[in-house]
């Protein structure tokens, strides 16, 4: 009788791999190997940590839904991060290891620029793919890597649109505090201080301080005797919150704008909300509930869940980088083919699943340059949060054709 009944399994065992069922039943998933490089201690660890969390927690998903469909193949993620801690030559050995030991050839996360640039600076002999998420330097994209693409625009996109903005809220004379070393705040400052000037507006002061400053009082003092009309604030959240906090407890009562990006959650612990109360913030619009789609509830809600904590605004940059190499990988019907995906990356239209709000060039996610933009935004903190008040309109294919204008310069 046992005889029997094997015979039998092993029977229709075969009747099944007749039919194809069984060869997909029997066969075992691929692993496919995605690097994340990204700031995960230091200062850039308010933006690299919950990109890598947001990597993750897509990987999740995606293996949760059955993983990405390759040909004939079908591919399980398993994601490996290392820390760069937004230093260029950490930044290089992590990725040298992930290529060399590891043999990624998908890299994602990339949140500082200073580090982001030196990766950037070999990538292009590599087989590999290399996305970009929240660094913000101009050059990263403007030489036109084949193999690299940026989910976040550069800083001097938005900073235009941010110069108009204050422009025409009346401004005329305009005091900056920033990292004014780091060159995409000085790139957003640059495009800035042109379009305030088109409504007869300038900028009177420009103080700098350091990431890891705390005390800005001297540079306020400088500023307060200007008397400026307005506050311009540009570097990570932590010195841009203390700036805030530092001006109203001088008793400076003036318009602040800033470009830092960073959650309500960050924010307060270095200020009150009493402090914030009414300060600016001219960025992309990013993880704006306001002004996304379904995903974005979904993506902040499983995130928040997930890690106990709300995820910062720029992190959804990471989140779609998952998601442009899943389908990517889909359309290009192999993972194996770095060639054949970048391929597909190039023509890709934006992801049903991305959570940013992305303005297409020419209909393609990507331009020529293997850079996205998301619509830029004012945002307001009013009550103890940040409410998007309006898009700050732009216009990307002006901005790419000037982007692909400067390559080799």
């Amino acid at each position: 009788m046992k005889a029997l009944n094997k015979r039998f399994v092993v029977a229709a065992m075969v009747s099944a791999m007749g039919t194809g069922w069984g060869l997909n039943a029997l066969a075992a998933d691929k692993e496919l190997l995605i690097g994340v490089n990204d700031a995960l201690t230091g200062p850039g660890a308010v933006y690299g940590l919950p990109q890598s969390n947001a990597v993750q927690m897509a990987a999740e998903e995606i293996n949760a839904r059955g993983g990405i469909k390759a040909g004939s193949d079908n591919y399980k993620l398993k994601v490996i991060s290392n820390d760069d801690k937004a230093n260029p030559t950490e930044a290089t050995n992590s990725v040298r290891k992930l290529i060399d030991r590891d043999g990624v050839k998908y890299l994602l996360g990339f949140c500082c620029s200073g580090s982001t640039s030196a990766v950037a600076s070999f990538i292009e002999k590599e087989n590999v793919v290399m996305l970009v998420g929240n660094a913000a330097e101009r050059a990263i994209t403007a030489k036109g890597t084949p193999n690299l693409f940026r989910t976040r625009p550069p800083a001097d996109f938005t900073g235009a649109a941010a110069g108009t903005f204050v422009g025409k809220r009346g401004a005329k004379n305009v005091a900056v505090i920033g990292s004014l070393d780091v060159s995409f705040y000085t790139q957003y400052l640059e495009a800035f201080e042109r379009e305030l000037a088109k409504s007869g507006g300038k900028i009177v002061a420009k103080e700098t301080f350091g990431l890891k400053d705390r005390d800005m009082t001297p540079q306020l003092t400088k500023v307060r005797a200007l008397n400026p009309d307005a506050l311009l604030v540009l570097g990570y959240v932590e010195p841009a919150a203390f700036v805030y906090r530092q001006a109203t407890e001088l008793g400076m009562k003036l318009p602040r704008y800033g470009f830092t990006s960073g959650s309500e959650e960050q924010f307060l612990k270095v200020a009150s909300s009493e402090q914030m109360e009414g300060v600016w913030d001219l960025r992309p619009t990013e993880l704006t509930i306001e002004a996304l789609d379904a995903n974005a509830k979904t993506y902040v809600a499983n995130y928040t869940k997930k890690f106990g904590a709300a995820p910062s605004p720029s992190s959804p940059y990471a989140y779609d980088q998952v998601y442009v190499l899943k389908n990517a990988i889909e359309a290009a019907g192999n993972a194996d083919d770095t060639k054949k995906v970048l391929a597909a990356i190039r023509t890709l239209t934006v992801p049903k699943e991305a959570v940013m709000k992305y303005l297409p060039t020419n209909g393609t996610m990507f331009d020529g340059n293997g850079q996205a933009y998301t619509s830029n935004g004012a945002f307001q903190w009013q009550k103890g949060k940040w409410v998007y008040v309006s898009d700050l309109p732009s216009d990307t294919k002006v901005y790419s054709e000037f982007l692909r204008s400067i390559r080799g310069k």
